[in-house]
């Protein structure tokens, strides 16, 4: 163990949420506001994170008793916060039971996750469960589940058996109406398990919605290296963030058992679509649009694009004349300094937002953070010619090569699908309308919609280059 390694300091609070996905925006966002909340009101709310995935986060953490550092990255230096809210890490490959034992265990009330879209096991253009995903197959066969959905039915299913209330499911993940399609998938697969099951979910389950915002870049080794000269402590696992921070929250939890969250910043709301709406069209349209133009261009983050003053433009031109006006604000909001503000949290230079992250999974992302709104700006009549050439990049991106011609490493669930469909045309038309056939992404009432603008936007793309395509949307 390296000399100096982080250690607790103090107990873990006693546990009452298990999260799953403990990647870094939980430990940058939720954690950080559950730590607050017990502080400032106390209440038995320690959690309890599980990898889906790897031992990772497990092997970094452990031997750290849980805690690590939060460091905000911003103009003014701020010293780095010791989050010790997570009592331990359990690792779901290694022992499904063990985690599905303490998701039984009626001491846990809330269940919460970042498993990212593609951890939902849904079809992203529906909503709907994919029931021949291979993992949902497993899960309906076998009691010990892979996927987050699995370990959702699963322990409810143990805890109905048990006499136990079932426990809030609440996602934390970047979806439109996050906790319907919690609820959507849950029942789903509850439904081929056990159909009385899924009835008793659906009557005493709550899925509450949730919008979150908080830019948490991955953490990289010279982000180690410095937090360690800094401060004279190893940390294996930090987190870096940026100062803003959001949760709005939809109040409906399983006997109204929760933390305190609203006495730390968080807003306990009735109904969470505005707010919702408007960050995934005004942040997240943007953020994916900048990062795949961007990235085509030879820009690594977000703040290298946003001072190129091209690019600069190119987004408050999709602010101003493409997405603010198809928004009904949440009361007392203004789109005009929401927008404002998201373009000096861009340009944050502290923060290394890497165009490639944010690119990541771009199947998945796509019809939430864009085609909704091209939608309807299309029905409306208005022109959208920036995200028309934002769904034209993500197109070139996931074809594998960038405009320098060097390969692009695509993650994305559907990266083989997607590179076959983009190499079996050659002409930017048939290209395009290649890859409007995946159905997972677009319906067939989007691709013929698309395919005339998309083609004309992908043919200026491969002819000028992403930075002169966009400046012609500005001329």
């Amino acid at each position: 163990m390296p000399d100096n390694r982080l250690t607790r300091t103090e107990p873990a609070p006693k546990t009452g949420i298990v999260h799953l996905g403990l990647g870094a925006f939980f430990r940058g966002h939720g954690a950080i506001y559950t730590e607050e909340a017990i502080a400032a009101s106390g209440g038995d709310w320690g959690i309890i994170g599980v990898s889906l995935q790897t031992p990772r986060m497990r092997d970094a953490l452990e031997p750290q008793g849980g805690t690590y550092m939060a460091v905000e990255l911003g103009p003014k230096p701020v010293p780095p916060r010791h989050v010790q809210v997570i009592d331990r890490v359990l690792v779901a490959p290694e022992d499904p039971q063990a985690v599905l034992d303490v998701m039984t265990d009626p001491a846990i009330r809330i269940v919460s996750l970042t498993v990212t879209e593609k951890g939902y096991c849904h079809e992203p253009a529906s909503g709907a469960l994919n029931l021949t995903h291979p993992d949902i197959q497993h899960d309906i066969a076998n009691p010990l589940p892979r996927s987050a959905p699995g370990f959702l039915v699963r322990a409810l299913q143990a805890r109905r058996a048990a006499g136990h209330a079932p426990f809030t499911v609440q996602s934390c993940d970047n979806l439109p109406d996050n906790g319907r399609v919690a609820r959507g998938v849950v029942l789903a697969l509850a439904r081929e398990i056990d159909p009385a099951l899924a009835d008793w979910i659906g009557d005493e389950g709550r899925f509450p919605a949730a919008m979150v915002d908080r830019i948490v870049p991955a953490t990289k080794p010279e982000d180690i290296t410095a937090l360690r000269e800094a401060s004279g402590t190893y940390d294996a696992a930090p987190v870096m963030h940026e100062p803003f921070r959001q949760w709005v929250i939809e109040d409906d939890f399983v006997g109204g058992a929760r933390p305190d969250w609203a006495a730390v910043g968080a807003q306990m709301v009735e109904d969470i679509a505005a707010y919702e709406h408007m960050k995934l069209c005004m942040l997240n349209g943007t953020h994916s649009s900048l990062a795949y133009l961007g990235y085509l261009a030879g820009k690594d983050t977000i703040a290298d694009t946003m001072a190129d003053p091209a690019f600069a433009a190119f987004v408050d031109h999709l602010w101003r004349a493409e997405i603010a006006p198809g928004l009904t604000p949440p009361e007392g909001v203004s789109l005009a300094d929401y927008a404002a503000a998201l373009a000096e949290r861009y340009r944050n230079p502290a923060i290394r937002h890497l165009t490639w992250q944010i690119a990541m999974d771009g199947s998945q992302k796509l019809p939430q953070r864009i085609l909704g709104t091209v939608g309807e700006a299309m029905a409306a009549g208005r022109p959208c010619p920036g995200l028309i050439l934002a769904i034209a990049a993500w197109m070139r991106y996931v074809g594998g090569v960038d405009e320098a011609g060097n390969p692009i490493d695509v993650r994305d669930p559907f990266s083989a699908e997607l590179k076959a469909l983009s190499d079996s045309a050659e002409a930017p038309d048939a290209k395009v309308a290649a890859l409007l056939s995946l159905r997972a992404v677009f319906s067939a009432e989007q691709a013929a919609a698309l395919l005339a603008p998309v083609s004309k936007a992908y043919a200026t793309l491969v002819e000028k280059g992403a930075k002169r395509a966009l400046a012609e949307i500005l001329s």
